[in-house]
């Protein structure tokens, strides 16, 4: 050890002196550093009911777009002499036909009323509400986010205006302008479907199309109010004075800044708009506004049921309880997806 004047403005060398192991050990870091996205993954796994919800969520989807490749029978085939059969059961002429040696898969879910099987049925409503929900989601997190940085970015005058336009929107009726577009765009897609390139309006109907309209047009107006709430807090940011004072454009701010950082919200709403999607096009389809016969899903599957709920009540309860599973998952996902995406929620 070097003693040291006390009154001298030498530095002192036992401070420069190798740290010694105890020294070493309380330098160690209790948790290695991890980037937002591997921390938010990781509260992710540990939320078991959002993992659950995510394997249901993936097992739909299995259930919707793959089985239905190599099932046997298809949505739009008639089965001769097999009207409302019971589930795991045979017509008379397919059991004649097994009777004579070959195979025939059976029906699980039994048939409908024109002789169809409703497995396959079930599936490809299943496909076609899954597709609604997701495109559906995916045009407003489209418009609702480019609404909203735009107005929650500007400011003033121009977000004064653009918000009061979303207020207007809110007070629009949703199933009036449904009905009145499938009226309206019934002779206009018509025509249009009979030309090269557009059979597949034929396939969905206009009544989806509609559907999709009215989606672009009213429901991201949710989004956008939450998108400006967040741009407004991230726009007093020292990265975005930074950006500004270095020449930046207003879109490059929003869209590489802004937007980017807004990502976690942005996922986690889209997530939970998946579910109220599906469900505002089953309550359609149920009401008769949603795809074109004989193109299924859920909500039409679950109105033909109804009709016939005292006799065949496994018709209304597989498309019912489809629908329920697939909404509550969604719901569980995007609340787990919420939990990991704040970071509030660390523990």
């Amino acid at each position: 050890m070097m003693k040291k004047n006390p009154l001298s403005f030498q530095l002192n060398p036992d401070d420069f002196l190798p740290a010694t192991e105890e020294e070493r050990k309380s330098l160690v870091q209790l948790r290695p550093s991890v980037s937002f996205w591997k921390d938010a993954m990781r509260r992710l796994r540990k939320n078991k009911i959002a993992m659950v919800s995510l394997c249901v969520i993936l097992v739909v989807m299995i259930f919707a777009f793959v089985i239905p490749s190599f099932y046997p029978y298809k949505y739009e085939q008639q089965i001769k002499g097999a009207v409302y059969l019971s589930p795991m059961t045979f017509s008379a002429d397919e059991q004649a036909r097994i009777a004579a040696g070959e195979k025939l898969f059976p029906h699980i879910l039994g048939t409908d009323n024109l002789g169809r099987d409703y497995a396959i049925r079930v599936m490809m409503g299943s496909r076609i509400s899954l597709l609604v929900g997701l495109i559906a989601s995916a045009i407003i997190l489209l418009i609702g986010s480019v609404y909203g940085s735009v107005a929650g970015y500007f400011g003033g005058v121009t977000d004064l205006i653009m918000m009061r336009i979303v207020d207007i929107i809110y007070t629009v009726p949703d199933i009036l302008l449904i009905v009145l577009l499938s009226f309206s765009l019934k002779k206009p897609m018509a025509a249009l479907a009979l030309k090269p390139g557009f059979q597949w309006i034929q396939t969905v109907g206009v009544n989806l199309i509609s559907i999709f309209i009215v989606f672009a047009l009213l429901y991201w107006v949710g989004m956008a109010r939450i998108v400006r709430s967040q741009i407004l807090t991230l726009k007093q940011s020292e990265y975005v004075t930074a950006a500004r004072a270095l020449g930046a454009g207003s879109g490059r701010i929003i869209r590489k800044h802004l937007l980017t950082n807004c990502i976690g919200t942005l996922i986690v709403t889209t997530t939970l708009q998946i579910p109220s999607s599906i469900f505002t096009e089953s309550f359609l389809s149920f009401l008769g506004l949603g795809v074109a016969i004989p193109m299924p899903s859920l909500g039409s599957l679950a109105s033909d049921g109804l009709n016939g709920l005292n006799s065949y009540p496994y018709l209304l309860l597989a498309p019912a309880l489809l629908i329920s599973l697939i909404i509550l998952s969604f719901n569980l996902f995007g609340d787990g997806l919420r939990d990991a995406f704040d970071p509030k929620m660390k523990s």
